[in-house]
């Protein structure tokens, strides 16, 4: 089975088109959990232009209320973000490399230009008992220090595989069989997550191609859907693709 973690970061930028609280993103939160979904994920940026950081404790709140529920933040780790972050005690801190002024996570961690990064930051979050996970690209060349950093899990970074599924899904997925097998060889301890672009029509092949992925973090499609098929028909829907397996 594959966890279902729920990004609500677009329901908080919609919440703030507004300055009020409307949508509430804990309410929706609780009721994503309530409907079967295994965990909330946010990534609060530096311009707050969605999740804020005084979301993360209401959050990690509510989430806590759950029983076998995880609350999942993500971010590049700027001194304040893991401030916030250690404040806050998730379940678990994807490490992103997004500058401040991003749109969206665009690719994953050179593992040896920023080695002596992850690895100091990895020993924090480690000694504030918080599981921590590495955003990362298919690509083999950049992972090979992952033992010396020490993540508990790595991300893949799954854009590509989606933008070109309906194109070729067999090429699309080769990449990310290849880097999660030399991962599996060379560094046994390490589970798989993955999030970015994944939806209702490319998750099935993605999870069925690649069986061992703990986790999978959607969040834009979801929300899309959500408009279509309504909250819970919809979490339901990813459900029965992602704990199928």
């Amino acid at each position: 089975m594959t966890a279902l973690s729920v990004n609500i970061n677009k329901f908080a930028l919609v919440r703030n088109a507004r300055g009020a609280n409307m949508p509430d993103i804990v309410d929706i939160s609780a009721r994503c959990l309530q409907y079967g979904a295994d965990g909330i994920t946010v990534h609060p940026r530096p311009d707050e232009r969605h999740v804020k950081f005084s979301d993360l404790l209401p959050l990690q709140k509510i989430v806590s209320k759950y029983e076998n529920k995880e609350f999942n933040v993500e971010g590049y780790p700027s001194e304040n973000f893991i401030e916030k972050v250690i404040n806050a005690k998730p379940s678990q801190v994807t490490l992103v490399p997004d500058p401040p002024g991003a749109l969206t996570s665009s690719f994953g961690w050179d593992c040896e230009k920023n080695k002596s990064l992850l690895t100091e930051v990895v020993k924090e979050f480690h000694n504030n008992e918080i599981r921590v996970s590495l955003f990362v690209n298919p690509s083999k060349e950049t992972l090979e220090n992952l033992d010396i950093i020490a993540t508990d899990r790595i991300e893949l970074y799954t854009y590509n595989y989606a933008h070109n599924y309906s194109k070729n899904k067999s090429e699309a997925i080769k990449s990310y069989v290849e880097v999660s097998q030399f991962i599996k060889s060379k560094f046994p301890k390490i589970g798989f997550n993955a999030g970015h672009d994944l939806n209702l029509e490319n998750l099935d092949y993605f999870l069925t191609s690649i069986t061992n992925i703990k986790e999978v973090s959607i969040g834009h499609a979801l929300i899309c859907d959500t408009f279509n098929f309504g909250l819970e028909k919809t979490i339901k829907k990813y459900l029965e693709i992602s704990s199928k397996l």
